[in-house]
């Protein structure tokens, strides 16, 4: 039997407007658990578990990141009840899957969600060729490193390395991005930043307005992993969100 694609961590996953989750490269959707504690039974919080890390050490990665959305997709279509609200969060290269989520699912299932989140995420067109919006493996590591406070020189060489081959497959995955050309997507979209993020800048984040119609911008104190230093802050938001999504659906 082929392993979930996602984790619900609500006890009634169906019965509340659900929130899927989609990690930054080189990291686990376990980072997400503790936010349907302090969302409770409000929110059914949803991980999106990539091939490769936490539980799903040995599960091959997908060959395209395509691959990687339909799968995502069809689980997602198959766990959402008719008419629950959802809305999607996705945190730098989690925000390009989420956006090419949301894109499969309103196109094979004809689902929308209530909004579209990306967080310290480049717009789509910043995903291709040379201004992919990965760096390289190492860097990648050295900011995630940075963001969760652990002295890159305390890692044995095991645990390093374990984690760069884990950001190797995800900067492998992003190469393979296919951009869809112009696309205006039909639910509000809003691109989340952090105000010393040097990475993905105000100016990159302000490229999203070309996806949506109805766009925002926020900004946080932090820098490119500010969600994980702002996370009252950020569940907060996500709560209201939620609750917005709610009672549009009713």
């Amino acid at each position: 039997m082929a392993a979930s694609w996602l984790r619900p961590w609500h006890p009634a996953p169906r019965q509340a407007p659900a929130l899927l989750c989609l990690a930054p490269a080189g990291a686990g959707c376990g980072q997400y658990r503790p936010w349907q504690d302090l969302l409770g039974d409000d929110v059914s919080v949803i991980g999106v578990a990539l091939p490769g890390r936490e539980s799903r050490w040995s599960d091959p990665m997908p060959g395209t990141l395509d691959e990687a959305v339909r799968h995502i997709a069809a689980e997602a279509d198959a766990l959402l009840a008719p008419g629950q609200p959802w809305t999607v969060f996705g945190e730098s290269f989690g925000g390009l899957l989420g956006f090419e989520v949301v894109r499969r699912l309103a196109a094979d299932h004809g689902r929308l969600p209530e909004a579209l989140v990306v967080a310290a995420c480049r717009a789509p067109h910043r995903w291709v060729g040379a201004g992919n919006g990965l760096l390289a493996a190492d860097d990648e590591l050295e900011k995630l490193l940075a963001a969760r406070d652990l002295d890159p020189e305390l890692l044995d060489a095991e645990t390093r390395e374990l984690m760069l081959e884990t950001l190797r497959a995800d900067v492998e995955l992003s190469l393979t991005y296919r951009h869809p050309g112009r696309v205006v997507l039909p639910v509000p979209v809003e691109a989340w930043g952090g105000r010393d993020d040097t990475t993905v800048t105000a100016a990159h984040l302000a490229e999203w307005a070309d996806y949506a119609d109805d766009f925002r911008r926020r900004e946080f104190p932090g820098g490119h992993y500010f969600c994980a230093e702002r996370t009252d802050d950020i569940t907060a938001l996500l709560r209201l969100l939620a609750e917005e999504g709610d009672r549009h659906a009713r």
